[in-house]
């Protein structure tokens, strides 16, 4: 019997005692905590300034440096407190039980203590430095975020909505910070775009479970189905398209200054993008946008050129 008992504990997986923080590993796990890879997202703050052809003042770039920092300041507020309040959870996962909270590197309540203080500064610091509309939008941001972490991710079709709104607070505090006219195609097209690639994330994230037949942290998965996040991020890609169309469309010809109608050429590359990014996310794999979007090469080569396109219209050439 104690033969038997001993191969049982050994087969039974051992859990892990959480990590010590050692002098270094502390600013080097909230670091990690603070989500480097996802900092790409923000570089949409630059998206209403571009569109507008306001990038090539030093104030703007100024100003738009620090809408950036601030706003990476915010997200890692949200997610150090994110992290700290789901740590049990994250435990119990068979990859986020690496993350700094969840083993320890970070302890829960350094956590909660560097998320507050962020969460404080950065609005501050915005109402100091920028416009008090910036400082307001970061605020409302914070707020929706947390309700966020707290019970809207437990909501269906509100969690989609919250995540995209996000993004669509990225787009919109770039021109708020620069006093710039939004057009209503801009946001049309910044959120249905942003609802795509979010119902791609959850989509794949699904269809991952659905193949593993395992249980998942985020609980609104099981009750998701892959047809209706299927149809969701489809939806959203055909109406970010016609958005984006006729927002190409609105400025109607070509320029006198310009040699081919650049705006309209950019409708191309556009498309191209988003039927290149459903690829990955029909195939369930488009759960790291970040991933698909910095490592697919023919992805990156259609975004240089639309890039390209784009600011040839907005530059008159």
């Amino acid at each position: 019997m104690a033969e038997r008992t001993a191969l049982v504990e050994q087969r039974r997986p051992q859990r892990q005692d959480p990590e010590r923080p050692g002098p270094a590993g502390l600013p080097l796990g909230l670091l990690r905590t603070a989500r480097p890879r996802q900092w790409v997202k923000n570089v949409l703050v630059v998206a209403a300034p571009a569109a507008a052809g306001e990038l090539f003042s030093r104030a703007a770039a100024v100003q738009l440096a620090l809408v950036f920092g601030l706003f990476t300041a915010a997200a890692a507020a949200v997610y150090l407190i994110n992290d700290a309040r789901d740590v049990a959870a994250d435990r119990a996962h068979p990859t986020k039980c690496r993350r700094p909270v969840a083993s320890g590197q970070v302890p829960v309540p350094v956590a909660y203590a560097v998320g507050g203080l962020l969460g404080v500064l950065a609005p501050l610091a915005a109402a100091a430095l920028c416009t008090p509309m910036t400082a307001v939008l970061l605020t409302a941001y914070l707020g929706m975020q947390l309700a966020y972490c707290v019970s809207l991710k437990h909501v269906l079709v509100v969690d989609l909505v919250v995540v995209t709104t996000g993004f669509l607070m990225r787009a919109v505090i770039g021109g708020v910070a620069l006093g710039i006219p939004l057009s209503r195609w801009f946001l049309i097209t910044t959120g249905f775009g942003a609802l795509f690639m979010v119902s791609a994330k959850r989509y794949s994230e699904s269809v991952t479970v659905d193949e593993q037949r395992t249980g998942a942290t985020r609980a609104l998965l099981t009750e998701y189905t892959a047809g209706y996040l299927r149809f969701v991020w489809q939806l959203a890609a055909g109406v970010a398209v016609l958005a984006y169309c006729l927002w190409a469309m609105e400025s109607g010809g070509v320029a006198d200054a310009a040699l081919l109608p650049w705006r309209q050429l950019s409708m191309v590359a556009f498309i191209l993008a988003v039927l290149r990014y459903a690829v990955f996310a029909d195939r369930g794999s488009a759960g790291e946008p970040e991933d698909v979007v910095l490592r697919d090469r023919p992805l990156a080569l259609i975004g240089l050129v639309w890039l390209s396109l784009y600011g040839l219209a907005v530059a008159d050439l």
